[in-house]
């Protein structure tokens, strides 16, 4: 008789997009990324994923992602494996359901990061294992959740709230308009012509309004979001962008614009002189590093979400 894999105790479950969990579960992943972050500061945060491993598969460059996913998986006593296009047969071309369906038997979970969105869409098709989306051309989920966790360790609930995207409307952008809808907040969000999120997406997100400026959009806000011009995959693109994004710096005098008590991030790496003015990170009103901070925690507990 041949042996069958066990498979999974429970439905596989993939993070490709927050709409992939309810709102209810995501106020979970974020609450419980709260308490990790006290357990981890006061040593008392257990191996709650003993044994599990976790590959990830970088196509594009990766900092705050990949340490957050390596470095919390090791804390919850679990080990990643990281692979880059030329470490694998992905880049000789084997097709990606193969190497999903290899992955399944090896491995409890796959990290991917990828320009285009459905490559991950098929890996997780033909995957028995949960994928999670590390970034794509059109969506960066993880990402949110971090932003979620920070405006609530300092504001308390988003719900409700104003939030005020300016610049690309691009894969950040998207996920804030998924994330209005999950979190139930009102988003502003202000891009220059041609830079706009698509259609669909600003359709499918009733609390999410299209603004003329960045001055109107940031009215009031709570939060004050921001992206580079040029996100990976467009670098070419850097000296049509700089000239369309003009006028679109988020900088002190547009905080001042926005509520008292306003606050700032960025997803970074930023470009200090274009998105942002070359100070506004040191402005107290951003909390970027404890943004980038926050992913630690968050894909931690979107890890043991998906696999305890």
């Amino acid at each position: 008789m041949n042996a069958t894999h066990p498979g999974p105790l429970r439905p596989k479950r993939d993070f490709l997009s927050l709409h992939d969990c309810t709102p209810d579960e995501l106020r979970h992943i974020v609450a419980r990324a709260i308490e990790m972050k006290a357990a981890h500061r006061a040593g008392t945060l257990g191996p709650l994923l003993a044994g599990k491993s976790l590959v990830m598969i970088f196509q594009l460059a990766s900092t705050r992602t990949r340490v957050g996913f390596e470095a919390g998986i090791g804390q919850l006593g679990g080990h990643a494996i990281v692979l880059n296009p030329a470490d694998t047969q992905l880049g000789r071309g084997e097709p990606i359901e193969d190497t999903a369906r290899v992955m399944s038997e090896m491995v409890d979970a796959v990290v991917i990061r990828t320009r285009p969105h459905d490559d991950i869409v098929r890996f997780a098709n033909a995957s028995r294992i949960p994928v999670i989306n590390a970034m794509t051309g059109q969506l960066h989920p993880c990402q949110l959740l971090a932003d979620i966790q920070t405006f609530q360790e300092l504001r308390g609930p988003i719900a409700g709230r104003r939030v005020a995207f300016v610049g690309d409307g691009y894969n950040i952008c998207n996920s804030y308009l998924e994330a209005a809808t999950q979190w139930g907040f009102e988003l502003r969000v202000a891009c220059p012509a041609g830079f706009e999120p698509a259609a669909e997406r600003l359709k499918a997100a009733p609390n999410a309004t299209l603004f003329a400026s960045p001055e109107e959009a940031v009215a009031g806000a709570d939060l004050v979001v921001t992206d580079v011009w040029s996100s990976m995959g467009h670098e070419d693109e850097a000296a049509r962008r700089r000239q369309a994004f003009a006028g679109y710096q988020v900088n002190e005098a547009l905080l001042d614009r926005a509520g008292p008590q306003v606050l700032f991030m960025h997803c970074l790496p930023a470009h200090r002189g274009e998105e942002i003015s070359t100070s506004l990170l040191d402005d107290p009103r951003s909390v970027a590093w404890q943004e980038a901070g926050n992913r630690l925690h968050t894909q931690k507990a979107l890890l043991e979400f998906l696999l305890a």
